[in-house]
């Protein structure tokens, strides 16, 4: 059976696609992880002691750790995700993201380019480098129109930023070096297991408590969403049958406006606990001053994946909202767990005196 190494598999997304592996008995995980705020062992406690998955905590900008890595388990692929991924943490902080989405990246690829040139020739045929990226790094749309994988990159955040650099790093290995690299680019995820700073938990637990919903600005920015599960099943399709030196944007082809998404979000916590007082939880919604350089609009043009890969996301919208709703109510000692660190869901990104130091 061949072994994946996967980078930030104890964060969001990463742990899903390791829950996935490990259950349908895919692969051998190795997971490195540095274990930062967002990083959650508890995300993988349903596969903790399965015989095909290993931890190992370490950092992918460490690159004695990487090459050891590499050396010991000898990976058949490479899936990586770990990332800074917050758009208001990179506006207070952006040098931790260059580090570890830039820096990090090229010392996995560097690495990985290493490792490569010393396979027998069968292996070299079936390595794989997948490259997970984001949606962000094309900027914003206007109001029509969707990104395809021939958009021109416009980043306007930090965050957008080092993700893009680190896809340009990701191609230009396939190019220069001859690494089989695959690019994915996604829309905004949802689903269980995600930090509470992002939008689909934050809301749902403030709600849950009687807190303040913020909304940015009048709340008309408009996201693609996409379950995570569908993300995870697409990379499976891209690591297993995509084209190295190809990119594949995977979107859930449902745009809604960020205010949309909290009326949602609403509803289904007023079904799910009619006992609160303060039902009905739009009460709660409170209009705040937009972030800095906030892109308007987000589309995912998936054509490529689904006629090349035959994928397409299962979930609906608004049942992918009632599930992950109903996961967060379900799973308080998880949300608990995750929620006793620094981060008490407290608004980011306001360029404070710090960030411009």
């Amino acid at each position: 059976m061949q072994t994946i190494l996967v980078t930030g598999g104890a964060g969001f997304i990463g742990s899903c696609f390791v829950r996935q592996c490990i259950a349908q008995q895919a692969a051998r995980i190795v997971n490195l992880d540095k274990l930062t705020y967002a990083g959650n062992l508890d995300s993988l406690e349903p596969v903790a002691d399965a015989p095909l998955y290993v931890f190992v905590r370490g950092d992918v900008a460490d690159r004695a750790t990487v090459d050891r890595v590499f050396d010991e388990h000898r990976p058949a692929a490479v899936v990586h995700f770990a990332a800074e991924s917050h758009v208001d943490r990179s506006i207070d902080g952006p040098a931790e993201f260059v580090r570890t989405n830039v820096q990090g990246t090229f010392h996995l690829l560097d690495a990985a380019r290493r490792y490569f040139g010393r396979l027998e020739k069968g292996l070299r045929k079936r390595f794989r480098f997948l490259h997970v990226s984001t949606d962000e790094v094309y900027g914003s749309l206007g109001p029509s129109g969707s990104f395809s994988e021939s958009s021109p990159y416009d980043p306007s955040s930090p965050y957008a930023a080092s993700k893009a650099a680190a896809d340009h790093f990701a191609r230009a290995y396939h190019r220069t070096f001859g690494l089989p690299v695959l690019v994915t680019n996604c829309s905004n995820n949802y689903g269980p297991y995600q930090f509470p700073e992002k939008l689909f938990p934050l809301m749902i637990l403030n709600a849950l408590e009687g807190k303040p919903l913020p909304v940015y600005g009048d709340g008309q920015h408009v996201r693609d969403w996409l379950f995570v599960e569908d993300h995870c099943r697409a990379l499976r399709r891209v690591l297993a049958d995509g084209r190295p030196g190809e990119t594949y944007n995977i979107g859930g082809n449902f745009e809604r406006t960020n205010l949309e998404v909290v009326q949602t979000i609403c509803s289904s916590v007023d079904q799910f606990r009619p006992d609160l007082p303060h039902i009905p939880c739009t009460s709660l919604i409170t209009f705040v001053p937009d972030r800095p350089g906030h892109d308007r609009r987000y589309a995912i043009d998936s054509t490529k994946i689904r006629q090349e890969l035959g994928w397409r996301p299962q979930h609906d919208f608004d049942a992918g909202v009632q599930r992950t709703v109903r996961w967060y109510l379900d799973n308080p000692k998880w949300v608990q767990r995750i929620t006793t660190g620094a981060y008490q869901r407290q608004r980011l990104g306001l360029l404070s005196e710090e960030s411009h130091q």
